[in-house]
C-alpha cells in the first residue's frame, strides 16, 4: 500500500510541475527563452568543478552569440541598401 501512495504522490507532483511550466499565466515565453539563453552563454550545463572547461565553453559561445548578432546585422544592412 505504501508504493501505491508513493506513487500517487509522484504522480501528481508530475502533473503539479507540467501545469506550472505550461500555465499561461506562469512565466512568459520570452523570459523562459531569456533565462534559457542565459543558462546557455554563462555555460549553467558545463561542470563547475574544472574551471578551464567552464570558462572555455562560455567564452567560446559569447563569441559565437556575438558573430550571430554581427551576422544578423550586416545581414539586415545589405537588405535595406539593396546592393
Amino acid at each position: 500500500m505504501a508504493e501505491r501512495q508513493d506513487s500517487d504522490r509522484e504522480s501528481r507532483r508530475i502533473l503539479e510541475r507540467v501545469g506550472r511550466e505550461t500555465d499561461p499565466g506562469g512565466t512568459s515565453f520570452v523570459a523562459r527563452s531569456t533565462k534559457g539563453v542565459r543558462d546557455h552563454v554563462t555555460a549553467a550545463d558545463a561542470d563547475r568543478a574544472d574551471p578551464i572547461e567552464l570558462w572555455g565553453t562560455r567564452i567560446g559561445r559569447t563569441l559565437g552569440l556575438l558573430l550571430a548578432l554581427g551576422l544578423m546585422v550586416w545581414l539586415v544592412l545589405y537588405v535595406i541598401r539593396g546592393s
